[in-house]
């Protein structure tokens, strides 16, 4: 298989570095590089012991941002602030759209053909954001912009296969919209395999869906948001952008993309 960079960029967050360690794991990866403003030597030190071929680096600050994106092929960002109880994720806006900024400038000025799985909330927000600094750049490409919506499938699939004992490893549900609110809209009649369920059931199952996020802040009472959960589906979303790259065939993700479909520009 082909050389792959990838670096996760808000490595020592509550996310990041969970979504390092799985990165670490995955196969596809020959270089790991790791960026975030603070803490990121240490993270990539006890990453670093893991033995798996992917060779990481650790980068802190502004001043090293530079070499952590050099030539990257795929560029994840989780970085900025996580919700808190009573936030929605519009009100991460103010600060995330600043960091997400930051960081996509560095993908354009570094490694301008990465393909970027943005993770950063408001995922809604965040990406058109991004699609914005590289069209200033001269160099987006609406086919390597993605919002991980991943989560949003990771947890229609638990809530469905846990309601219809299903095992969950062979189930199935397209999730498509947004990734905020009653912008989640999984498609539970085109599930794999097919269960037939009540109305009721329906539009309990849906309100879980789009509120999965909100259920993991309250219980975490203060102290966090869903940083476990979005890892995995962070880098399983990394890993199906890196299999694609390497000409793997019929690999099918749900995503946030620039679309024509509606009119609605994402």
């Amino acid at each position: 298989t082909p050389e792959r960079k990838v670096a996760v960029m808000g490595a020592a967050g509550g996310i990041g570095q969970t979504l390092s360690l799985l990165m670490k794991m995955s196969p596809s990866v020959t270089k790991l590089s790791l960026y975030d403003i603070v803490n990121t030597p240490g993270v990539a030190a006890d990453c670093s012991h893991v033995n798996t071929g992917a060779q990481v680096t650790g980068h802190v600050g502004p001043e090293q941002l530079d070499d952590a994106l050099k030539d990257c092929d795929v560029v994840v960002i989780p970085a900025g602030v996580p919700r808190k109880p009573g936030m929605t994720r519009d009100d991460l806006f103010a600060i995330n759209a600043g960091i997400v900024a930051g960081l996509v400038e560095g993908v354009a000025k570094n490694c301008p053909n990465a393909i970027i799985t943005m993770i950063s909330n408001p995922v809604n927000s965040t990406v058109p954001i991004a699609a914005e600094v590289l069209k200033k750049h001269g160099v987006y490409n609406p086919k390597k912009l993605f919002g991980v919506t991943t989560l949003d499938v990771v947890r229609a699939k638990t809530f469905y296969a846990e309601k219809n004992g299903l095992d969950v490893n062979t189930v199935d549900v397209p999730v498509v919209g947004g990734h905020a609110g009653i912008t989640i809209l999984p498609l539970f009649s085109q599930a794999t395999p097919y269960a037939a369920m009540s109305d009721e059931v329906l539009d309990a199952l849906t309100k879980r869906t789009q509120d999965g996020g909100t259920e993991v802040v309250k219980a975490k009472a203060g102290k966090g948001s869903a940083t476990l959960s979005m890892a995995y589906a962070g880098a399983l979303f990394a890993d199906a952008a890196l299999r694609g790259l390497n000409g793997v065939q019929d690999v099918v993700e749900c995503t946030y993309v620039e679309s024509n479909v509606t009119e609605v520009p994402f």
